[in-house]
């Protein structure tokens, strides 16, 4: 972990790149906007992840099967996604291709053209896609969580959009949208991989020079109106899925690792979570109980998934309030939070194992905090929290009236 040492670099115009040398073959880059699902307006639904989609469908210089033959071709990989708050171009590659992939992803930031038959059957591949995560109530459930947490906010849509707003996307949505959010200013570009330093500005700088330097974005609106909700509907066929949750810190808290910590106690990817330990290991109720939390600029939100048999519903339901109810009742011990702590830091060292997640963690980072905090920041940060600041922090979050329910019951 001592070689975890990226560095912060500003290029002419203003770019934003945040570098870690690796000493591998493969190399990572992704080119981050801050141009997620929040920024767009209330006709503007799923335009960001549309948006995603068709800039690999035509530029200046190339028609989409040159764009997507342009990295496959050296046995790379080119793709992209669209969460809240970003929109992220990245590729994957053998380093003697830095170059060929610099230039593809500058192309399609700077000069795609949306060509509109182009447009027209992207409309359809996203009509599908959308009815795929409808038709799988495991996937809907979280949207459909988010969209009645966030209920009448932008971070409250779903990123693929509606039907409706997909079909009704036109050439000058798609470029009012590059135009607004497409520039220098708002541009986070993450490497990974072994490649000096100065070559990597030097191929930037020339591929990137005529990136608009800014343009003129309507401020985010905050999330201030959290309501609790207790929704119960028969959408699944065969298992039924439920989601617990409300309100957590924002990115910029002083109270985000804590909670990342209480989350990761409670229902992290380790066996002997404590959600784990009473709902699957000691009732066998379900197969998949986890927790998360999702933070963002100004607020975030943590959840509670699982699925099982319709039958046991309610019974998982009560066992995982009262995990809740234990934790805002009880402290940890000494020897408990030591543990918590251990586990956590070897949680966020298998995370940094994959140099491709590395890539992403950092780009998003950069472009949430405009800085990366090192390993032994990160470690100081959580050798500081005390079993108060996580009692504290459960009470602030954890309470039965603050709690919202969302259940799909079996048909």
């Amino acid at each position: 972990m001592s070689k975890f040492k990226p560095t912060c670099h500003t290029l002419s115009n203003g770019i934003r790149l945040v570098y870690l040398h690796v000493p591998t073959q493969v190399a990572h880059i992704g080119f981050f906007f801050g141009a997620g699902s929040r920024f767009e307006q209330d006709n503007e639904v799923g335009l960001a992840h549309f948006l995603e989609h068709c800039v690999f469908k035509g530029t200046k210089l190339r028609k989409a099967l040159h764009i997507l033959s342009r990295i496959d071709s050296v046995g790379g990989e080119l793709n992209a996604y669209t969460s809240k708050e970003e929109l992220c171009l990245h590729a994957s590659f053998s380093k003697e291709h830095l170059a060929r992939a610099i230039e593809l992803l500058s192309d399609i930031s700077i000069n795609s053209v949306f060509p509109e038959k182009e447009i027209e059957k992207e409309k359809e591949v996203i009509l599908d896609e959308l009815n795929s995560y409808l038709d799988s109530p495991s996937d809907k459930i979280f949207d459909d969580f988010e969209a009645a947490l966030f209920r009448e906010h932008p971070l409250g849509n779903n990123i693929l959009g509606t039907k409706e707003s997909v079909e009704n996307f036109k050439r000058k949505d798609l470029q009012r949208f590059v135009d607004s959010y497409f520039t220098a200013d708002n541009l986070v570009i993450s490497f990974v991989g072994n490649v000096t330093i100065k070559r990597l500005e030097s191929l930037l700088e020339k591929n990137l020079n005529s990136m608009p330097l800014t343009a003129k974005r309507i401020p985010i609106e905050p999330f201030l109106k959290y309501k609790p909700f207790s929704i119960r509907t028969t959408e699944a066929n065969y298992q039924a899925h439920a989601i617990l949750g409300g309100i957590a810190p924002s990115y910029n808290s002083d109270d985000r690792i804590g909670m990342s910590l209480l989350i990761n106690i409670l229902g992290g990817p380790a066996l002997n979570s404590r959600l784990n330990l009473s709902v699957r290991e000691k009732y066998g109720l379900a197969y998949t109980v986890e927790a998360s939390y999702s933070p963002f600029v100004d607020t975030g939100f943590w959840q509670i998934y699982f699925g099982c048999e319709g039958k046991n519903v309610n019974k998982t339901l009560e066992l995982i309030r009262k995990e809740l109810h234990y934790i805002t009742s009880n402290k940890l011990s000494s020897v408990q939070l030591k543990r918590a702590k251990e586990q956590f830091k070897g949680h966020l060292a298998l995370g940094m194992d994959s140099n491709a997640g590395l890539m992403q963690g950092l780009g998003k980072s950069v472009l949430a905090f405009n800085q990366i905090d090192t390993i032994e920041e990160i470690h100081q940060e959580i050798d500081k929290i005390t079993s108060e600041d996580l009692f504290r922090l459960a009470n602030d979050f954890f309470e039965k009236q603050k709690i919202s329910e969302l259940i799909f019951d079996v048909e």
